[in-house]
């Protein structure tokens, strides 16, 4: 997937800030009937991890996968169902991320080239964490909290490429 512009990063942010309630309510429940392994992973499973630390970062987490969720659809268009890219590729997928997982959570910051999530959509991810740096100044967190954070931004951000290059019918990371 190639890198979104500046242009695409901007408006697709900017979207997601200015829905209104029932607006961003709905586009979660479409998340979570079209992609309810992906969902439940992004708004359950990963932030349960962040607020055994920090409960106020795995707050912020689900906010920016919200961020997240808005810009690739904005730039994108509608995600993929699960459905659609049927078993195997979830199977695939799921061993893939928590092999990357306990790759990144073992000390590495960041994943080896050629593992299963090379850094696609750099922009995104620099900024994701940039909104974590910026909330950790005005609300100070535990550094083993932040880079959880950080991490888990950074595969879900992954896991949104992985899931549009499948559609598209590219090779799987």
């Amino acid at each position: 997937m190639r890198e979104f512009t500046d242009q695409e990063l901007y408006l697709g942010l900017e979207h997601a800030k200015t829905l209104n309630e029932h607006a961003g309510r709905a586009i979660l429940e479409k998340f979570q009937l079209e992609q309810p392994v992906l969902a439940q992973t992004l708004l359950g499973v990963f932030p349960s991890v962040i607020a055994d630390q920090d409960q106020g970062l795995a707050h912020l987490f689900m906010d920016l996968c919200f961020d997240i969720l808005c810009t690739f659809q904005h730039a994108r268009g509608s995600l993929p169902s699960q459905q659609a890219l049927g078993l195997d590729w979830l199977q695939e997928k799921a061993a893939d991320v928590d092999a990357e997982l306990k790759a990144l959570m073992s000390g590495k910051s960041a994943p080896a080239r050629g593992t299963s999530t090379d850094n696609q959509q750099q922009g995104l991810v620099c900024f994701m964490h940039a909104c974590v740096r910026q909330h950790v100044s005005d609300k100070p967190a535990a550094a083993e909290a932040v880079r959880t954070i950080e991490t888990l931004l950074f595969v879900s951000v992954q896991l949104f490429c992985s899931v549009y290059d499948a559609a598209a019918g590219k090779t799987l990371h």
